[in-house]
């Protein structure tokens, strides 16, 4: 006998976000570059300061890339209100992130995000949901970046109507995010320890789920402790690309990639492996007390590094 349908893909696919806002100043573009590590093992490390710090005042700080990951959290968090889509949210897995600067990030600035259903994809025993987000300045009406969020809803999948799985890609041509790793040695290779309180100091971003804070929620899900958020190992391993392969210039960064594999414990080590591409970086990270790899991807550069 068959289960309760769990999905309806047309209703999904059509689905109409609302329109929604995301308005940061300066504080919270530091709280962010602290919450990745900026300046952990050096204060005064001259290419991750002006992430935290300038002499000329606040407003003129650099932001990380990755600061833009945050536009559309209040946008993905309305999947339960989704017409259609019925799962556990208990069993949700963020799978990867992509992420695409059209142009450098201010350093304080009212947001505006468009939000559509750029794929769903019936896997058998979960659906696969990919929501993408556009985010314009909305004083100048200028874009300034796209995310683009890849869901795995265990225990949702099973809902195709007809023999053949059920798969829908909105632009997929343009979406190629395919990894490979060389044979060859890394081009860098960067070491970096997180904080006990790591997972404590980025939820102050926006990402309050007490899976990184509180131990009983941790242990119910099947953790020793709380563990980091994914979010935030990708801040920790694009940021070792741009001081290893960019000089410390994060508008070097034009796009980028991370698939989340295995979850990371504030505490432990992380060793981020970088491998040159002509204008793209592929880089892995493994925690280094487990030899464990946790995260992978790639960064695409606007021009070609100079020699280090």
């Amino acid at each position: 006998m068959a289960g309760p349908k769990t999905i309806d893909p047309e209703l999904v696919i059509s689905h109409q976000f609302p329109e929604g806002d995301f308005t940061y100043s300066e504080r919270d573009v530091v709280l962010y570059a602290l919450g990745v590590g900026a300046c952990s093992g050096n204060a005064v490390d001259e290419k991750e300061l002006k992430y935290v710090y300038h002499n000329l005042g606040q407003p003129f700080v650099k932001v990380l890339p990755t600061f833009a990951v945050l536009f559309p959290f209040q946008l993905v968090n309305q999947l339960m209100r989704l017409p259609g889509l019925q799962f556990n949210p208990a069993l949700l897995l963020h799978g990867q992130q992509y992420l695409e600067i059209c142009k450098p990030l201010p350093t304080s600035c009212n947001v505006r995000n468009e939000a559509v259903v750029a794929g769903l994809h019936d896997k058998g025993k979960a659906a696969v949901i990919e929501i993408e987000t556009t985010s314009y300045d909305r004083e100048s009406g200028e874009a300034l970046c796209k995310n683009r969020s890849t869901l795995y809803l265990r225990g949702a999948g099973g809902f195709s109507k007809s023999s053949s799985m059920y798969t829908y890609s909105r632009n997929a041509a343009k979406m190629n995010f395919s990894t490979g790793f060389p044979d060859t040695p890394p081009f860098a290779i960067h070491e970096e320890s997180t904080q006990s309180s790591q997972a404590l100091l980025y939820r102050l971003s926006g990402d309050y789920n007490p899976l990184h804070s509180d131990p009983v929620v941790a242990n119910i899900a099947g953790f020793s402790r709380p563990i980091l958020h994914g979010l935030c190992t990708l801040g920790f391993a694009v940021r070792a690309v741009i001081k290893c392969c960019c000089h410390g210039e994060p508008n070097m960064v034009k796009s980028l990639m991370g698939r989340f594999l295995l979850h990371v414990y504030p505490g432990e080590t992380l060793i981020t492996e970088m491998w040159l591409e002509q204008e793209r970086v592929v880089y892995r990270t493994m925690v280094k007390e487990r030899s464990q790899a946790v995260f992978s991807g790639f960064v695409v550069l606007n021009r070609l590094p100079s020699a280090m």
